[in-house]
């Protein structure tokens, strides 16, 4: 398969420069611009806000959150937002044009996720965890400097032993992922965007 039909390259490849923007110390990328860059590359692409008892957001004891899920060829991934203000600061009392705001970033968020605009985000982390059942391997961060790593940049141990776990419990088919993110081999993915093929695999065994 060509890297033109790579949806993640693709996606990747489009420089979202002219159309990032600025506030304060954060830099945002125009939803308006995802949402038509992921339509041109895809047609068929969909996105759906994700309820909670009804509603287009969670409340929790530590804040208010939403999510959006976003599907490239047969593929979805979501992403969970808190509600904040300018400031990225939680708001404890959010009117609806907050919910809709972070909505919005959520939305460009799991566009991300697919490709387009990912490097805006290239420094956020994603947290680590333990998997109940005790022997299942930690999720790693999305940076994780794993000492067996010898070449710069390739993906780490843990990161590959949580991958090759995630394709288990969810009977994910190996070589249909790395088609879709357009990688030759598990081994060959790069460090940097192991974490979006753990979020799209967390996001099945979510669905499951």
């Amino acid at each position: 398969m060509s890297d033109s039909r790579h949806p993640f390259k693709q996606l990747a490849a489009i420089d979202v420069s002219p159309y990032v923007e600025k506030k304060g110390p954060f830099t945002y990328l125009s939803w308006p611009y995802a949402v038509a860059q992921l339509r041109l590359a895809d047609p068929e692409a969909r996105w759906e806000v994700w309820r909670f008892d009804g509603l287009p957001y969670l409340v929790t004891e530590i804040g208010y959150f939403v999510e959006v899920a976003v599907t490239v060829q047969g593929l979805t991934l979501s992403q969970i937002h808190p509600v904040l203000d300018g400031r990225n600061k939680p708001i404890t009392q959010p009117t609806v044009f907050d919910i809709n705001t972070s909505i919005q970033r959520a939305l460009v968020k799991a566009i991300a996720l697919h490709g387009l605009g990912l490097n805006v985000y290239a420094g956020e982390d994603l947290p680590t965890h333990i998997e109940e059942g005790g022997e299942v391997p930690t999720k790693p961060a999305a940076h994780d400097s794993s000492p067996v790593t010898a070449i710069v940049g390739q993906i780490t141990e843990k990161q590959l032993n949580y991958i090759q776990h995630l394709l288990r419990v969810t009977g994910s088919d190996a070589e249909s992922l790395l088609a879709y993110f357009g990688f030759e081999s598990l081994e060959s993915i790069p460090r940097n965007h192991a974490s979006r093929v753990i979020s799209a695999l967390e996001t099945k065994k979510r669905a499951a």
